[in-house]
């Protein structure tokens, strides 16, 4: 087990911390809507930058092991994370509803559209994961 988590250690991670950045997704947006009684779409989006802001943190310390803190460094590559963050939620935005509409809309546990939204939310985890890995965290070349 250990060689296997060694040989695929930042994969594993980067899984755990996108769990971790759904349940920040969910839970905000609950408490946001049930105890604090938001509107649903002010929840939604400041559930979004809570999920956006833990993904940058945990991706930056663990996943990829960025260790510049300078500040222009910083707004840099932050800016780098949530520009890639806005374009695979555009296309997650747009990938579902187009899916459907070219027939994907099989249901699953009863909701229907639901292999389209799971199909779209692979590709956008690889699309976060490419950016991430390739352009907003790659190592500097030596």
């Amino acid at each position: 087990m250990k060689n296997i988590y060694n040989k695929h250690k930042e994969i594993i991670l980067y899984i755990i911390m996108g769990i971790g950045t759904t349940l920040v997704s969910w839970v905000s947006f609950a408490v946001l809507q049930k105890l604090l009684h938001w509107s649903v779409n002010v929840s939604n989006l400041t559930s979004w930058v809570l999920a956006v802001l833990f993904a940058y943190i945990t991706n930056k310390i663990w996943v990829f092991n960025s260790r510049v803190w300078k500040p222009a460094f910083l707004l840099k590559e932050f800016s780098l994370f949530v520009s890639a963050r806005i374009l695979t939620g555009i296309i997650e935005i747009a990938g579902v509803p187009l899916l459907i509409r070219l027939g994907m809309n099989q249901s699953m546990f009863g909701i229907e559209g639901m292999w389209a939204k799971v199909f779209i939310s692979v590709i956008v985890q690889i699309g976060n994961y490419v950016f991430s890995k390739w352009i907003i965290f790659r190592k500097p070349r030596t």
